[in-house]
């Protein structure tokens, strides 16, 4: 049997328990009354800032959307702030109109900014097709890490934007600490496998002992169950999952709702409120590590990350997903 701390560097700050570890750093947020900004206004965008305007009562108390469409901006600023309860006209976060010079005055950062696929590529294969967005967004993504990190940025730099774990990377590479960032591609890829285990008995006991674990896309791992690990199923189930988006295409339409939700606002509260949820966490050393998509939520020490006893086929297809990760810069 195999753990995911195997994969952390001698250097790591990391204080350890039975099945989990902590990754001590200081970005961590107050639990109440949190200040968070949306770059990107777009589909996700604006589905994950619904999301968030619902799900934020009680724990944020405004929301910042920044976006280079000022219509954009205008609509989802007067719509937004149309969604209310009858008699409680303050119980959902509030939402306002941010400039880009005050992005980085907040608790967290949720960039969802893109510059799209390329017509060209929309048939391409999958892997091409996110190297396409990678070299698209990579510089947007630069250009804000170094604003935040310029203004020594202390909050959460929270990265929707597909390809999610490149793009963390890239974000601290370029002046963010690492251990500030998550990446939030993995949540829909484990309501996914749910649904498709909801399907077929044969994946039943993922709904009590599956995990995904990795990239959202190619190489992820999904396991039907780290209990009783069954490499077939979880390939097959693994398969199910990676090509959900394209049985949606199929139909006409761009799958960017339940992502929007499970990876994005759902996961981004869970995080907020320190709750278990999936997310992509930095692994390795700082000039050579990659982000690694799992289950950890945020404690007052930082970063606990799930740490459990893992059939070692299952490591090897995680630990081939980190390698694999690595290379992508």
């Amino acid at each position: 049997m195999r753990k995911i701390s195997e994969l952390l560097p001698d250097s790591a700050d990391v204080t350890f328990g039975d099945n989990s570890f902590i990754i001590r750093h200081s970005h961590v947020p107050a639990k109440t009354g949190l200040k968070v900004n949306v770059l990107g206004m777009g589909d996700v965008g604006g589905t994950l800032l619904l999301g968030l305007k619902i799900l934020g009562a009680g724990t944020i108390d405004s929301i910042g959307i920044c976006d280079l469409n000022e219509n954009a901006l205008k609509r989802y600023e007067a719509e937004m702030n149309q969604i209310s309860l009858p008699d409680d006209y303050s119980a959902f976060p509030k939402v306002y109109i941010t400039p880009p010079e005050k992005l980085f005055e907040a608790d967290a950062v949720i960039f969802c900014a893109t510059r799209g696929v390329p017509e060209v590529l929309k048939d391409a294969a999958p892997g091409d097709v996110r190297m396409a967005q990678f070299e698209g967004n990579r510089p947007i993504v630069g250009m804000y890490a170094e604003q935040g990190a310029r203004e020594g940025f202390k909050g959460l730099f929270m990265v929707v934007s597909d390809p999610v774990d490149p793009l963390c990377r890239e974000a601290s590479l370029r002046g963010l600490d690492p251990y500030g960032i998550q990446g939030y591609g993995l949540g829909v890829m484990n309501a996914r496998a749910a649904y498709h285990a909801a399907l077929d008995e044969r994946f039943s006991a993922y709904f009590k002992e599956g995990r995904v674990y990795g990239p959202h896309g190619e190489d992820l791992v999904v396991a039907d169950s780290v209990e009783h690990y069954c490499q077939e199923i979880s390939l097959e189930l693994t398969k199910l999952t990676t090509e959900s988006n394209l049985e949606m295409r199929k139909l006409g339409f761009k799958p960017y709702i339940a992502p929007a939700m499970s990876s994005g606002a759902i996961s981004i509260m869970e995080t907020l409120k320190g709750g278990w949820h999936y997310g992509s966490v930095f692994f390795g050393e700082k000039d050579s590590g990659a982000f690694l998509g799992l289950r950890n939520r945020m404690t007052a020490g930082g970063t606990e990350v799930e740490d459990l006893p893992l059939d070692d086929t299952l490591f090897e297809r995680i630990n081939y997903a980190y390698e694999n990760l690595k290379g992508v810069l």
